[in-house]
């Protein structure tokens, strides 16, 4: 399982995705990025910072090391 916290990115923001995989959790982001926050484009630099901070987790969505 994969997740991205928003708030490894942006301070404060407390919204999470989690997934099988990477490309949902991206997906899901650049869903939130659009539809809650406005944004009309995400830049691929966005994307990569986006995949730069999605860990592994197990089922409890535990950080896995």
């Amino acid at each position: 399982m994969k997740r991205f916290d928003s708030g490894t990115l942006i301070p404060g923001s407390t919204w999470h995705a989690q997934a099988e995989t990477e490309a949902e959790v991206v997906r899901r982001a650049v869903e939130n990025m659009k539809n809650i926050n406005g944004e009309t484009e995400v830049r691929p630099e966005m994307i990569e910072r986006i995949k730069e901070r999605i860990v592994d987790v197990d089922d409890a969505g535990k950080t896995r090391h």
